[in-house]
């Protein structure tokens, strides 16, 4: 139902799951092992994954924590995108590998929630894709202690309005690991 005409396909996109981001990442462990299967799942539906990685003066590019996980490895031909901002599309090129790709909906994983994952959930729907959140394959870090909400909260926030997020002729919804189902 997007509004991106003759683009029928899905495809996952994995944000900023780099060593530096998740270190002291929310429930860790459990996300990077959701996102995992989320990996196996749209490769073995034969589904792009489009993995995002960011870098800046505290994520420089090739340092150790600018690297992805160890247990998420990227394979050929799965693009990868650079981004230097939050939202995965600014100053990118994610619009047109995702054009080439016939993409019109987002199925979105990564970090961190409150940063790089709204951004991208916003730029997706502004710019015309369907967009779902995968409830349980998004993580942050604790930054209570400069007054934000602690990461559980910041996640289920998340979620929650996500789920009833509208605009027109655009979906958006929140799956978990275990809903996410791909096919072209």
């Amino acid at each position: 139902m997007s509004t991106l005409p003759d683009r029928p396909n899905t495809a996952l996109l994995v944000v900023d799951v780099q060593n530096g981001v998740v270190a002291g990442a929310h429930e860790r462990d459990r996300v990077v092992a959701n996102i995992a299967t989320l990996v196996g799942k749209a490769r073995a539906g034969n589904v792009p994954v489009v993995w995002v990685q960011h870098s800046s003066e505290n994520l420089p590019m090739n340092s150790d924590e600018w690297q992805f996980v160890p247990e998420l490895t990227r394979e050929e031909p799965e693009r990868l995108v650079h981004k230097t901002y939050p939202d995965s599309f600014e100053a990118t090129d994610l619009e047109e590998v995702l054009s080439l790709t016939g993409v019109s909906h987002l199925i979105i994983s990564g970090a961190q929630t409150d940063e790089c994952i709204r951004s991208t959930l916003h730029g997706a729907i502004a710019r015309g894709y369907d967009v779902t959140l995968v409830g349980d394959a998004h993580t942050t870090e604790d930054l209570s202690e400069y007054g934000a909400p602690t990461p559980d909260k910041v996640i289920a926030h998340t979620n929650l309005y996500w789920q009833y997020h509208r605009a027109p002729d655009r979906k958006a919804a929140v799956q978990t690991t275990d809903e996410v189902t791909f096919s072209r």
